[in-house]
């Protein structure tokens, strides 16, 4: 089997760390308030809030899944967590309490300016600022049905379909409430907040708004991605709005040389007081780079260009250039990064690297070296979530990965052999992978508690086309401790540490995939993948505490 290693010693620290995030019981109603490990710092004034962690958060779980498709409970469970706290009063915070204009519009800090041209400032909302309930639209208190506010829905978007590709079943698709303003609850499915998004786009090629007032690239670009990941996965035709998009920011939001290469690109535009706010050269790249994470998967020619020019623009395209950061944000630099290895510009990842490997910290926590993070120099009592969770993405996969999320083929691992009841986070998987041609599962385990290194576990492997018939080998000798359990399943006796098992005769080509069954309408429902025992990795345990509804919905 090819990369039997699997994911890395870096990704599978951050795993374990946000899974502990992920699983802790807190409270994000109205009533309560985040524990202090979800990032609400960085990037202000945009990125600024608990529900950035979130969606950041989410990005490895796709690329992790890729690495071990046969086994997928830890990122499903992970996953459905980070979904149910964006169903609360603090994931929307910012449409529910941001009422109006800001009052503080003539005293921002100097920083906040670079994203503001002079000849507003002092009597303008800066970014991030939602304005629910100025004119013309008014107060509106669903925070996914209003016409602004795609900084909200677009990420969550992509959230309910990255929980679709990596748990393969339908439990948010199914009526869920959101949060709404005075805790008012508004019912979505996933199909409903897809569709909204396309019926609302059709009437605006130039996007919804994200804040009230501004419609942002990034935020544009990240509602694209979601309905790019929807069409695959339910074998759907949303994402011809954001090929529209894309004809209108190639007109509208981009500025070219008299030679016709691209050196600008908007921050956002205001459709309000009509301008494009596009930064000075110097400054230009970090606009023409920001969307590029979620833009470069849908639209990899432009966004190979805005790449080029962006990097031109910073001076981060040659060896001969001191590598500055202009902004005192860690954020674009490691987005950059990953969009290099993404690209396989050789060149300037490794440049990129060479900086965040002095500068940002890279660190197995002191006093456990079962997690890791990036520190980026702060004295902090936790890691930066968002910044983690966007670094993170360049240790996992080669060149290509990120926008195979998007584009590849469908899985086809969902209906075939599978590994449930992994004891994690005592027992990890770093390799799951079937492999058609010679019918076998290989699995590769490690210690995800070092201190529980040698301990008896166990796991199962389900969706056996005859368990009975399986020959089950550990570290490539015959192994005999196994049994089977059912009509599908057997389950395998072992100890927590590095081991490799190859389970001939697991894959037969009878199993009905995925892409046989794509067009039938036929799911996965929920509860049926990755159910018998372990983390019980699709019956989430709510471990946030959702707002009590009122007495009245008024929905």
């Amino acid at each position: 089997m090819n990369n039997i290693e699997g994911v890395g010693t870096r990704a599978r620290g951050w795993l374990r760390h946000i899974w502990d995030k992920a699983t802790t019981e807190e409270d994000w109603s109205s009533a309560g308030e985040p524990l202090p490990w979800w990032d609400r710092t960085s990037t202000p004034p945009m990125c600024a809030l608990p529900r950035f962690d979130l969606s950041e958060t989410s990005y490895i779980l796709p690329l992790m899944v890729d690495q071990t498709p046969a086994w997928r409970e830890v990122y499903t469970r992970i996953a459905d967590e980070l979904v149910g706290r964006y169903t609360t009063y603090w994931a929307a915070i910012d449409w529910l309490s941001m009422i109006g204009h800001d009052p503080h519009q003539d005293n921002y800090p100097p920083e906040w300016l670079v994203y503001l041209p002079e000849h507003v400032r002092g009597r303008y909302d800066p970014p991030g600022w939602t304005a629910n309930g100025i004119e013309p639209w008014g107060l509106q208190p669903d925070p996914i049905g209003a016409d602004g506010n795609m900084f909200f829905r677009g990420f969550f978007n992509l959230l309910l379909g990255t929980y679709s590709y990596v748990s393969g079943d339908d439990k948010w698709e199914r009526p869920f409430r959101m949060t709404g303003y005075e805790n008012r609850l508004f019912e979505w499915t996933q199909h409903s907040i897809t569709q909204f998004l396309e019926d609302q786009w059709s009437e605006r090629p130039q996007g919804a708004h994200c804040e009230n007032t501004k419609i942002w690239p990034y935020c544009v670009s990240a509602a694209g991605l979601s309905m790019q990941l929807y069409d695959k996965v339910f074998d759907a035709k949303t994402h011809w709005v954001y090929d529209q998009w894309i004809d209108f920011a190639k007109q509208h939001f981009t500025t070219r040389s008299a030679k016709g290469d691209i050196n600008g690109f908007a921050f956002y535009y205001d459709p309000i007081e009509e301008f494009a706010y596009c930064p000075p050269p110097g400054l230009s790249g970090y606009a023409m780079l920001a969307p590029l994470f979620y833009l470069y998967p849908q639209a990899p020619e432009f966004g190979t260009q805005l790449y080029e020019a962006g990097i031109r623009d910073l001076g981060w395209d040659g060896s001969s250039k001191s590598l500055l950061q202009a902004f005192d944000d860690p954020r674009w630099l490691t987005m950059t990064l990953m969009l290099a290895r993404e690209i396989g510009d050789v060149s300037t990842e490794r440049r990129l690297k060479a900086v965040a490997e002095a500068q940002f910290g890279p660190d197995f926590f002191a006093d456990d070296e079962d997690r890791f993070a990036w520190r980026f120099g702060l004295e902090e009592p936790h890691p930066r979530g968002q910044l983690n969770g966007l670094l993170i993405l360049s240790e996992i996969g080669g060149p290509g990965a990120w926008t195979n999320v998007y584009t590849g083929p469908r899985n086809a691992q969902f209906h075939l052999p599978t590994v449930v009841g992994v004891d994690y986070p005592k027992l990890g998987i770093s390799a799951a992978t079937n492999d058609a041609g010679e019918g076998a599962l290989h699995v590769a385990t490690y210690a995800a508690t070092a201190a529980e290194r040698g301990q008896a576990t166990s796991f199962r492997v389900t969706q056996l086309p005859q368990p009975g018939a399986a020959t089950v080998y550990c570290n490539g000798e015959v192994y005999g401790d196994w049994g089977v359990v059912d009509d599908d399943t057997i389950e395998i006796n072992s100890s927590i540490d590095e081991r490799t098992f190859r389970i001939v005769g697991a894959t037969a080509a009878t199993a009905k995939t995925d892409s046989e069954r794509s067009g039938t309408g036929e799911r996965i429902r929920s509860g049926s993948s990755g159910s018998s025992g372990g983390v019980g990795a699709t019956t989430s345990q709510t471990a946030y505490r959702p707002a009590s509804p009122p007495g009245c919905s008024c929905c």
